[in-house]
């Protein structure tokens, strides 16, 4: 079977809330963050991913991905990576998209990058090494990071230039599956957060 890749978002934290961008800042996840990844473990626990047996995890050194981690019960199995650590903002770390435009009208961070911060090219490098990593052996993998890495690993996957991924949106705590269709990379699941839904 061809390795598929899981992408596991952090929960919810104060900032995430807010939509302010968190790059490098390490701030934990909120009460409900913290709910959020036991169940996002619980389901991972549960047929028909069973704990995930024989899976390779990762996750990103920053608190709240790593805590995620440890909360859906993986945190033994996963050592920290520096290429899943979400992307740098610079200048524009810790501010909204709406004070992002009062400073730079018709900004994206999909086509613009972040000044002072990580370039489009920056993150894409990193992107590919997560997805060259997780197609190079016969097992799946499981990785526990920020959502504009991720966006970025899911676009890299399906082998687009990494500004797809202002079209593939993801919410805190959600699972995401990177497969196979046909022989070519595929979506097999985007975005899933039916496991906070009780």
């Amino acid at each position: 079977m061809a390795p598929r890749i899981l992408l596991a978002r952090h929960g919810q934290t104060e900032w995430s809330l807010l939509g302010r961008h968190t790059g490098r800042t390490d701030i934990p996840l909120l009460e409900e963050g913290r709910r959020g990844a036991k169940l996002l473990g619980e389901r991972l626990h549960r047929a028909p991913w069973s704990g995930l047996e024989g899976v390779e995890i990762r996750t990103s050194p920053l608190l709240r991905a790593s805590e995620t981690c440890a909360l859906a019960g993986f945190g033994e199995r996963a050592p920290t990576w520096d290429p899943l650590m979400e992307w740098d903002y610079g200048a524009y770390e810790g501010l909204t998209p709406a004070e992002i435009q009062e400073l730079r009208p018709g900004w994206l961070l999909w086509s613009d990058g972040a000044p002072d911060g990580e370039t489009l090219a920056d993150v894409s490098a990193r992107a590919d090494e997560v997805v060259e990593w997780a197609r190079s052996a016969d097992r799946d993998v499981l990785v526990f990071a920020h959502g504009h890495i991720l966006r970025s690993i899911g676009a890299r996957w399906l082998g687009e230039h990494i500004s797809f991924g202002a079209r593939i949106r993801l919410d805190p705590t959600s699972l995401s599956v990177l497969g196979w269709a046909y022989g070519k990379p595929a979506i097999e699941r985007w975005n899933d957060t039916g496991h906070q839904e009780g």
